[in-house]
Order: structure tokens, then C-alpha cells, then sequence
């Protein structure tokens, strides 16, 4: 056998064998060394061994055999080192094929990493030196041209078109498994009426997929496992060459080699030469799907942020001025942005300020958009001068029917007269809010109703609390009290409300850094788990009410006692489960009418007062728990087939 070194007008050389006692080269299929030249006839010239070594000869062609650049006109000896001129091919006659390098005469698997990372030593020999070397180009070239700037399809197309430069089969395939694992065609070139499909079989896909193999079948015929292959064997496949694109944790893809002609069987070398081309263009495919991420990344950060700016813009910015009041609120996203909202808006030309806090199930992209939906719903209500407990039961009813059983929010609203310090609250499953006395006392103002969108028709009694001068209410969302540190354990409502205690004497602004240095200290160099929101309204203790009704121009209560300027302090609200109780039927359907709860039957209404009447009874704080709330919802939907 004879190796020969063809270098083509354009394009990289690449080597062949001229196995055999007679080779044709011609640029037809048919022959034993095709080469798609349209200036070769189509049997061109023939090399043959003679008694005394080879010979060339050229078979008629129209432009002629040149040997060393001279046209020949019979059998004309060559050795190592003479030039065939085929047209615009060059032929060079390289040497007698090594004794180490034989066609196989089965099928041989061999560990694709174990060819790439291939150590032994190169023979002695100028043949096996200038193999090598001639391997090395090889490679060298493929890195040099997958170095540039390409997109996935644009690279697939160039690696098998070096692959098909170096190794020239007939046909060639790469398959790149998607997003699912099932293998598609990025890359082919394929003969006519030849599909794609033929070069993959079962036990291809199995050895050099699943279990990383490089694959050489000399003979498709005299393999069992792929002389099966209907398809394969209709095509007319008579020797196949796989290697795997390789990652870390498996195979990308496969590259898959196929030739039809019965003298032009595939080496081991050239085994070899395809497992190192595959781990080249596997290692560009992966740094190219890294590259795609990052943009990705960068994209989704660049979204997040303006997001987060829109996000932000519906937030109150600044807090109004209200005199004998302060008021701190602010919002700290754990994932850039938040799933927390909160509002401070005087409303009725300032005889009210509505201080509202929700939190949304879930966290980041998801929960921010249910957040903007929960503002652009309480807008209109809140501005038109609706209570509290009417607005939360119309959001209720609203993303009841429109989200998911997993997508609900609590929430705590509360419309303060500033004039007086009366406040009327309503909290829907959201955590207590804490109201701290002057005196450090503290008292808790639980739920009055489920969360938002957990049940198809709520009802949240209002409660009332009376806030007196050097008073403090903190409205607060699960990310101050679920912070964990290291060892798992909360931050906790306990430790929130003994730090506003002993700060019921500090200015706002340092009562906020109290909590949070403390909540630094406690969570240390754990990361937020969740959206913070915090929300502080003071009466402050120099003002009197004479001086708030003088500064908004609002007339004095008449229960002012003579003399004073302290108003009687109402009777303390009873619980909510208490003031449910003392409903009639008919006044639990009016006091639904007025909260906005619409549809559905009256069964179904007083079936869902008793249940959440019972809720807030028996989990006085199970607002915190959006595991709770998320099974309760979707068990009450499946139940209702919502």
C-alpha cells in the first residue's frame, strides 16, 4: 500500500491509501480515490504495483498525467518523494504505508479521551516523524480556523467541512443533542436520495454517545450489529468512522464518517485524528454555549434593572409631610427585584393617610410582576376613599380569578387619621403588625382574614387601634423574620418586636439602623433569602392634636374634652374571630356586599367565612408559612374543581 499526500488547488491536503494491487483516480464516485476536481475525467489516471514497484499511468484524460511536471505517455515508475499533477490536485507520493499503521480488518472501539490524550512515543522513521507532524498541521489548522468569531450553526458547518478536508469521506454528519436529549442534525453532507438518518444506529448511538468510544467499522457487511441496519444498508455503507464531542458529564453530540467504496476503509489513525478534531469543536461548542449564556446573563441583569427602576417608581420615593407624624418606609430585594410593595398616600385632602405592606408568594421576575398587578389594582380604590377592608376584599376576589392556586399575597392596610391617631386596619394573613407604646409596651395587630387570592370569597372585618403621641406601628414583611443565619435559625417576630421596644425612644431613622445592623449581626455572611420591606409611622409625642387640626385646617372632634386636647381612648377592638362571631347571617351578607366579595353562591360565601373564620382563630400567625396558605389554596380549588 501506498501513501499518498493530495494537495487541492483550494482547500487544506489531506492524506490517502492506495491499498490494493490497482487504484483509479478519477473524480467519479466509483473510484477508488475520488477527488471532486471537474478539470479530472472521470477515471483519470491509475496506480498499480509492478514487479519492481509502482507504476502511473494515465488512462486518456483530456489535460493529461504530469510526473515532476512531465506528461508521461505509458506505466511510469514512482518512489517516495515524486509528484503526481492531476489537474489542479497534487499528488505527492509519500512512502510505502508503515507496518504500524494497517487497515484493520474488524470493527475496534477505542476511548475517545484515552486517543486525545494519547502520550506514547512516535517511531522511529522519517515516515512516522512526518505522519506525526503531518497530524499536528492537521490540528493545528483546525484550532486556527475554530478560533473565529462564529455562531453555533456557522461552526458545526466549518468543523465538518475541515473533518470532511482531512479524512474525505462520502458522507458525514454532526449531531448535537437538544434541550430534551434527543440527538438532531446540526451538520450534513450527504449523497443524493441519501438520508441523514442511515448513519445512525442503535448501537452507534449506545457506544460512542453513551459510553464515549471512538468507533472504526472497516466493514458494515461483516458486522452483525450494523449489517442489521436496514437504512444503512440500502445506502450502501460499507465503513463508518464516530468519534463523541465530549463534556464533563457525558457527550454533546457525535461526529459520524461514512464511506461506500470497498477500498477506501477507514484507519485507525485516521480513528485518532477524528477523536482529537471532535474534542477541539466540543471544546468550542461548549466555550461558545458559556459565551451565549453569559450574553444571556447580561441581558436578564439589564432587564432586572430596569425592571427594578419601574419597580421602584411605583414605590412612594419620598415620605409625605404630615405634621406631628414620621414616617420611614423602604424596600431591599433579595434577587434585583422585589416581591414586596408597599404604599404611603394621604388620600381625602389629607385627612387620611393609607399606609399599605404586601408580600407576594415567591420571589424575583415572577412575584414582581403579581406586585405591579397588586398596585395597579388598590390605585383607583385606595384614591376614591374605599376602607380597608372593602379594598382588600376586591383584590382578593381579583386574583382569585385571575392567577394560579400558587400565586397569592398578604398584605396589611391601614387608613390613619392624622388628625386624631385613630387607625383602621385590616390585614389579610400578613404578619402581626407591631404598634409600640410610648411607654415600650408592645401590641400586636394580627390578621382579620386569609391572604389574598386564597379563597374565592373573603372577608376581613375591620379592626380599629388608637396610636397617642410617641406612639410607633411597624408594618414588616417575612425577610426581616425569616432572615436565618448559619446554623438555620429565624431572626424571628420576637426578636423584631424586643428591638422596637428598646428603640421606642430613638428617631425613626435610628431605629432602622438598629434593626438592620442587628439583623446583619444575626444573619452574618448568609445571603438575603428574601425581599425586606419596612414600613414605621409615629405620632410624635410634642405635637398635640390641636396643633394637627390647625395645620391641615380640619375641624376638631367634637368628643374634645373641655379644657383638653386628648380625645377619649376607644374601647380596644374585640379579636377578629370575636367580632365575626357576633354577625348575623344577614349582616355577614351585607358586610360581604360592602367588602366587594361578587358571584358565587351563598353556600359557598358562608362556607368560606366559617373557614376563614376558623383559620385566623386556630393560626393566629400562620402567615408566615406560605407553605400553609400554598396547599390550603390549591386543596380548596381542586376541591372546587377551580
Amino acid at each position: 500500500m501506498l501513501r499518498l499526500h493530495i494537495v487541492p488547488a483550494e482547500g487544506s491536503s489531506y492524506d490517502r491509501v492506495a491499498s490494493g494491487d490497482t487504484v483509479v483516480i478519477g473524480r467519479a464516485l466509483a473510484c477508488d480515490i475520488s477527488i471532486p476536481d471537474l478539470f479530472l475525467s472521470r477515471e483519470h489516471a491509475k496506480i498499480s504495483r509492478g514487479p519492481d514497484g509502482w507504476l502511473v499511468e494515465d488512462l486518456g484524460s483530456q489535460n493529461g498525467t504530469l510526473i515532476n511536471g512531465v506528461r508521461i505517455a505509458g506505466p511510469t515508475p514512482i518512489g517516495p518523494g515524486d509528484q503526481i499533477q492531476l489537474a489542479g490536485h497534487r499528488l505527492n507520493v509519500v512512502s510505502p504505508l508503515a507496518p504500524a499503521d494497517p487497515v484493520p480488518s474488524g470493527t475496534v472501539y477505542r476511548r475517545a479521551a484515552e486517543l486525545v490524550d494519547s502520550r506514547s512515543p512516535v517511531a522511529d522513521g522519517e515516515p512516522e516523524l512526518r505522519r506525526h507532524a503531518e497530524r499536528l498541521a492537521v490540528l493545528n489548522d483546525v484550532h486556527r480556523a475554530l478560533s473565529q468569531p462564529l455562531d453555533r450553526k456557522l461552526l458545526v458547518e466549518l468543523v465538518l467541512d475541515r473533518v470532511f478536508d482531512h479524512l474525505q469521506p462520502e458522507e458525514g454528519a454532526i449531531f448535537l443533542r437538544d434541550e430534551h436529549g434527543a440527538l438532531v442534525t446540526a451538520a450534513a453532507r450527504t449523497l443524493p436520495d441519501h438520508p441523514v438518518e442511515a448513519l445512525l444506529t442503535r448501537s452507534l448511538i449506545q457506544e460512542v454517545l453513551e459510553r464515549g468510544l471512538a468507533a472504526l467499522v472497516v466493514d458494515v457487511q461483516n458486522d452483525e450489529r450494523f449489517a442489521a441496519s436496514e437504512s444503512m444498508t440500502m445506502a450502501g455503507v460499507r465503513s463508518l468512522l464516530a468519534a463523541p464531542l465530549p463534556e464533563a458529564e457525558g457527550s454533546l453530540g457525535m461526529i459520524v464518517l461514512a464511506s461506500r467504496l470497498a477500498h477506501h476503509a477507514f484507519s485507525e489513525s485516521d480513528m485518532e485524528l477524528l477523536a482529537s478534531l471532535a474534542s477541539a469543536a466540543s471544546l468550542r461548542l461548549r466555550n461558545l454555549a458559556l459565551a451565549e449564556r453569559a450574553a444571556e446573563a447580561r441581558h436578564l441583569e439589564q432587564e432586572l434593572a430596569l425592571a427594578r427602576r419601574i419597580q421602584v417608581a411605583l414605590l412612594a420615593t419620598e415620605m409625605p409631610a404630615i405634621p406631628g407624624w414620621e414616617v420611614h418606609a423602604g424596600n431591599r430585594p433579595s434577587r434585583g427585584v422585589s416581591g414586596d410593595y408597599y404604599q404611603v398616600r394621604p388620600r381625602l385632602e389629607g385627612r387620611e393617610l393609607v399606609v399599605m405592606v404586601s408580600d407576594v408568594a415567591g420571589k424575583g421576575m415572577a412575584a414582581s410582576l403579581l406586585t405591579a398587578t397588586l398596585e395597579a389594582l388598590s390605585a383607583v380604590p385606595i384614591e376614591d376613599g374605599h376602607s380597608p377592608e372593602s379594598i382588600l376584599a376586591r383584590l382578593s376576589r381579583q386574583l382569585w380569578d385571575r392567577t394560579t392556586p400558587e400565586k397569592y399575597a398578604t398584605a396589611f392596610l391601614a387608613a390613619l387619621e392624622p388628625a386624631t391617631g385613630r387607625v383602621r386596619y385590616a390585614s389579610a394573613g400578613h404578619l402581626p403588625g407591631l404598634l409600640v407604646r410610648a411607654d415600650g409596651t408592645l401590641v400586636e395587630l394580627g390578621a382579620t382574614g386569609t391572604p389574598l387570592g386564597l379563597l374565592e370569597h373573603t372577608y376581613f372585618p375591620p379592626a380599629e387601634v388608637q396610636l397617642e403621641p410617641g406612639d410607633t406601628l411597624a408594618l414588616y414583611t417575612d425577610g426581616f423574620t425569616e432572615a436565618a443565619n448559619h446554623d438555620g435559625d429565624e431572626f424571628g417576630i420576637d426578636r423584631l418586636a424586643r428591638i422596637c421596644q428598646g428603640g421606642f425612644d430613638l428617631a425613626l431613622h435610628e431605629l432602622v439602623e438598629a434593626i438592620e445592623t442587628e439583623l446583619e449581626y444575626f444573619v452574618g455572611d448568609e445571603a438575603d433569602g428574601d425581599d425586606r420591606t419596612l414600613v414605621l409611622v409615629r405620632r410624635a409625642s410634642e405635637y398635640t392634636y390641636h396643633h394637627v387640626h390647625q395645620a391641615l385646617g380640619v375641624r376638631e372632634p367634637t368628643d374634645l374634652r373641655a379644657g383638653r386636647d386628648r380625645v377619649q381612648l376607644p374601647r380596644q377592638p374585640a379579636r377578629p374571630g370575636g367580632i365575626r362571631q357576633r354577625q348575623s347571617a344577614a349582616g355577614r351578607q351585607r358586610f360581604g356586599k360592602d367588602n366587594g366579595a361578587e358571584g358565587g353562591s351563598a353556600g359557598d360565601a358562608g362556607a368560606d367565612f366559617w373557614l376563614q373564620l376558623g383559620l385566623c382563630a386556630l393560626f393566629p400567625r400562620a402567615s408566615h408559612s406560605w407553605g400553609f396558605w400554598r396547599r390550603l389554596r390549591y386543596q380548596l380549588r381542586t376541591d372546587r374543581g377551580g
